[in-house]
This record gives structure tokens, C-alpha cells and sequence, in this order.
């Protein structure tokens, strides 16, 4: 198979991720990407300069993809670019995606299943209706609607948006006694460089704790059918903020439920009526019964793809474009060679970085693939609220799920981040 796209028709990237470029530039040919970006965003971060450094990319356009009907704008302003593919690089892209991909008559997700993608309330009700596992959950517009929902939910109770990404926003609660304090913190949702300057709509749901191990399955789904499978199992730091702090692929599972897990998605798959893409579906395995947490239309973040890759093998981003590209694929695997393993880095807590140690020496650790941190002395931070505030990874490769993450976990800790958290520093 070569999926490789002819200059002279471009792939759409709606939304810039830095990890990716990498896995694109071993595929795409020189000039062959045009990148949508928010204009904020492509300020903030510096995204044209960033661009003239990759090969593959051929053009920036700016263009405000967060907000209805901007994909029928896009379409009429720029009805002769002939793409060969549109892709959802980011959580916020899928509906202007999938609508754009309708219109240039592309492979895409379809804008009604993306639409429901990214509304996690809408997202339940449907699979709820399709006889999918979810959690009690409603919609909150105050500390007296939470304190509310505790009240008829007792236990642990979830706060989170309904349309934001990478945890932000999103806590744990035990009692009334902290609706106050979680309300206020919850509604402040800034994600800073990754989003536009204008303000987001702010949709809280209030969901019953599930408790159980976490997981997350990945689908490359073509015509509403799966082609390629792949369960990865999910490790949260611990506290009232439910981050992610490390990956396994494959999930260490029985069969049975590997199967339970991927057979729950595709029902989810078919529910919202989703065509062509990438599903990232987490689940969490409450007495051996799978329960929706939420699901993207696009592919995973958190180098997950990189792992899902190493350990199959399988060109997973190399497939995903040719998918959207209307390319048949051949036979992809059905089960991982080997395992591989995420751990993340993060600070112990608020403060001023002053000093990072062991990363050599992680990077140079059995097994370790990728060992980078994006901190040094001088950065400031607040404490892990969200996925955003975790600083760097180590991934490892092994025989098997455990001794991948026995390795990963190793590496991780020979890194040592130095925090002077005085309060004259933090204030």
C-alpha cells in the first residue's frame, strides 16, 4: 500500500499537534500538507514560523474552526482546493472536519456523529438508548444544581465540561462540603495557547463515579466497519483530579473482556452512526462490565499512537491518512508483537522549576524509546489540574504489558524535578 499523497493534491490538518509531526514527515511528501488553524492560536503559538521548519507543510490558513458553519465557509472560500484527505488533529476540529470532508465529498467521520462526539451529554444519551453501560450524569448550571445531584446520586460524584479536552476542568467529589471550591474551579477553563482568545460556552455535567481500571480503545474504522483494533490500559494519578499518568499497550486483560471492550465501541460506533476515521473510546471496567467515560472522533493523544505502533508493529498514522484518502487498506494485525508503556512527568506541586536532573540517564535506561521533558529552571506551575500540566513522558518496549511498564516506570524515576515553592515564588 502506498499512501503516500501526490504534492499537487493536499492533505487538510485541521488543528496543529507538534508530537505528530514527526510520524507525518516519514510519509508525506514535501509541500503536500496545508494546516487549518485557529488565528489565536497560530499567534500564540508562533505557527507560521513553526510551519517553515517542516518539510511536508505547504500553507497555514487561519480560519475560525471552533465556530458553527465555518466549515460551509471554508468550502465557499476555497471551493478549487481539491484536497485528498481532511484530518481532525485536535478534540475541537471534529465537526468542522467532518463537515468539510462532506462538502469536498471526502471519507469522514459524518457531522452528525461528530457533532455527538463532542458533546459528551448528547453522547450518553444515545448510548445509553443503545443499551451501552453509562454512568448516572446530567447537566449542571450552578453549585445548587451539583449539590443537587449529590443529594439524589449519594457517593462520589464527577464534575466535568461537557465540550473541552485533556481533563480540564474536571474533579472528583466526595461531599457537599466541597461543591463551592469545585464549582469555581471547574469554571475556570483556560487552556491558554491551545484554544482562542474569544470565550468558550461553559457545560458542566455532574456524572456518578464509576470506580474500576480504565481503559481506552483505538479503532481505525472505515464505511462504519472496524478494520484495526487496539486496547490500551490507563493508569490516573492519584487525587481528586482524574489525569492520566502512564499507558500500556496492549491492555493487560483476559480475552474475554478485550473482546467485551472492542465489541462495546463498534456498538457505540454504530449508535452515532460514525463512517471513517479514528475512534479513541475510554471505557472503565466496573465488575467486568464496560462503561462509556467519553469518546473522540480523532486520533488519541499522550504518544499513544506511537505506542500502538511500536508494539504491533503497524503504520497506524500512515493507514489513517490513506483511509481518509479513500484508499483501500491491506491486511492490518489483529494482535500486538510486543508491549509498550508510557509513564508521564509532572511536578510534585505549585512552584518554580529549579532544576531537572536524571533525564540522560532515563533516555539511556533498558528498554526506554523516547525520554523528553518540555520544562527547565525558571518554569512556572500551579500543581497537576489537568493533562496540560504534565511536563514530559518516557516510553518503553518490552516482551510483554508488565515488563514494558516495569521499564517505563524505572526510567520515569530516575527524573527528579526541583520545585522552589516559597510563597513569594508562587504567589
Amino acid at each position: 500500500m502506498n499512501s503516500q499523497v501526490p504534492a499537487e493534491r493536499p492533505v487538510l490538518i485541521v488543528g496543529y499537534v507538534a508530537f505528530a509531526v514527526p510520524g507525518i514527515a516519514a510519509f508525506q511528501p514535501a509541500d503536500s500538507v496545508i494546516y487549518v488553524e485557529e488565528p489565536d492560536v497560530a499567534r500564540k503559538r508562533h505557527l507560521a514560523e513553526a510551519l517553515q521548519q517542516i518539510d511536508f507543510a505547504r500553507e497555514l490558513i487561519e480560519w475560525e474552526y471552533h465556530l458553527p458553519g465555518r466549515a460551509d465557509a471554508f468550502f465557499a472560500a476555497h471551493p478549487d482546493l481539491d484536497p485528498v484527505a481532511v484530518i481532525p488533529a485536535v478534540e475541537y476540529a471534529v465537526p468542522f472536519a467532518a463537515r468539510l470532508a462532506e462538502r469536498y465529498g471526502l471519507p469522514g467521520a459524518g457531522l452528525g456523529s461528530a457533532q455527538l462526539l463532542r458533546d459528551k451529554h448528547q453522547l450518553r444519551t444515545v448510548a445509553a438508548a443503545a443499551g451501552i453501560a453509562n454512568p448516572a450524569s446530567e447537566p449542571v448550571r450552578s453549585a445548587a444544581e451539583l449539590t443537587d445531584f449529590m443529594t439524589r446520586n449519594p457517593g462520589p460524584v464527577v464534575l466535568k465540561p461537557a465540550n473541552r479536552q485533556a481533563s480540564v476542568g474536571t474533579r472528583v467529589l466526595h461531599g457537599p462540603a466541597e461543591v463551592e471550591q469545585a464549582w469555581a474551579q471547574c469554571c475556570a477553563q483556560d487552556e491558554g495557547v491551545f484554544v482562542p482568545d474569544r470565550p468558550m460556552e461553559l457545560a458542566m455535567l455532574a456524572e456518578q463515579f464509576v470506580s474500576g481500571p480504565e481503559f481506552s480503545v483505538e479503532l481505525l474504522v472505515a464505511g462504519g466497519r472496524s478494520v484495526f483494533a487496539n486496547t490500551t490500559g490507563k493508569l490516573l494519578y492519584p487525587g481528586p483530579y482524574p489525569i492520566e499518568s502512564g499507558h500500556t499497550v496492549p491492555a493487560e486483560l483476559p480475552e474475554e473482556q478485550r473482546k467485551s471492550l472492542v465489541a462495546e465501541t463498534e456498538r457505540l460506533v454504530a449508535a452515532v452512526g460514525f463512517g471513517d476515521g479514528v475512534l479513541h473510546c475510554e471505557w472503565i471496567l466496573a465488575d467486568g462490565v464496560p462503561v462509556l467515560v467519553e469518546c473522540a472522533g480523532r486520533l488519541p493523544g499522550d504518544s499513544i499512537p506511537d505506542l500502538i505502533e511500536a508494539a504491533y508493529p503497524v503504520r497506524l498514522l500512515r493507514s489513517y491518512f490513506a483511509l481518509m484518502s479513500g484508499t483501500p487498506l491491506g491486511p492490518l494485525p489483529e494482535r500486538a508483537e510486543r508491549a509498550t508503556a508510557a509513564r508521564f512527568l509532572a511536578p510534585d506541586g505549585p512552584g518554580t522549576v529549579t532544576a531537572v536532573h536524571g533525564m540522560e540517564q532515563a533516555a539511556a535506561a533498558e528498554g526506554v524509546q523516547q525520554a523528553a521533558i518540555g520544562i527547565g529552571p525558571g518554569h512556572r506551575t500551579a500543581g497537576l489540574r489537568s493533562s496540560w500540566d504534565r511536563v514530559g513522558i518516557v516510553t518503553a518496549l518490552a516482551d510483554t504489558p508488565a515488563e514494558a511498564r516495569r521499564l517505563a516506570d524505572a526510567a520515569a524515576a530516575l527524573v527528579r524535578i526541583e520545585l522552589d515553592s516559597t510563597e513569594e515564588e508562587i504567589a
